[in-house]
């Protein structure tokens, strides 16, 4: 290979370094790597070229961090409470919120009847709503079961938001009591398994978007009977 070659594979190499930096910094999301393949042309080392980025960036100020399918830059975590402002939530998460979000994130996929199950009480709709419209819960699909109940799992955005590059970066039992995020109504040999981190489980069927107004419509329904 001719040294005009090396420079131009220097130069190509640059370019999509500053392409994918471009890209990250201007998202507030984390982006996956099937979208940004497309900005930089057939062929490119997508994976490699974030590698370097998160080496670069590896000691400064901002961090290259991966969460989940995406990569995304974020504060450094050593920084991160010189930066911290004071936010007033106008909606804060309950105490009912808390325990169904930690039984969704390392139950997952869950029912809401397991949900309840595992928490001893019921669990309204409105807690469910609430986790989703924070992003933080999503619908993945019915469960093969009779009444085909809806399964229930957690968002790259809550993985964003715990700063966790993966569920298995769940913290154990002790440490989310340790955290109020469980309490003494649920139980005390309860046992933490491994998340499923797949799409779909064998026991699972892909939810049909349209069938999300129907589902809603079964919750109120259901809903409406417990109150009655």
């Amino acid at each position: 290979m001719s040294r005009m070659d090396d420079d131009e594979g220097c130069s190509v190499r640059m370019r999509q370094l500053r392409i994918v930096e471009a890209l990250l910094f201007a998202s507030a999301e984390p982006i996956s790597i099937s979208d940004i393949a497309p900005y930089l042309g057939d062929g490119a080392d997508v994976r490699g070229i974030l590698a370097e980025l998160a080496e670069h960036y590896a000691g400064r100020g901002v961090n290259l961090v991966r969460r989940g399918d995406g990569w995304a830059f974020r504060t450094a975590q050593d920084l991160g409470f010189i930066l911290r402002r004071e936010e007033q939530e106008t909606r804060p998460l309950s105490r009912a919120a808390l325990e169904t979000l930690a039984i969704i994130a390392y139950h997952q996929p869950t029912t809401r009847a397991e949900i309840e199950e595992v928490r001893g009480v019921s669990t309204g709709k409105g807690t469910l709503d609430l986790l989703m419209e924070a992003g933080w819960v999503r619908m993945r699909g019915r469960r093969r079961t009779p009444g085909r109940p809806v399964t229930y799992g957690t968002t790259e955005a809550f993985l964003d938001h715990f700063g966790l590059e993966r569920l298995g970066d769940l913290p154990g039992l002790e440490d989310l009591k340790g955290a109020g995020l469980l309490s003494g109504r649920l139980p005390p040999d309860l046992q933490i398994p491994l998340p499923f981190e797949g799409a779909l489980r064998e026991d699972e069927d892909p939810l049909d978007p349209a069938d999300i107004g129907d589902i809603e419509d079964e919750d109120d329904e259901e809903e409406q009977e417990e109150h009655e």
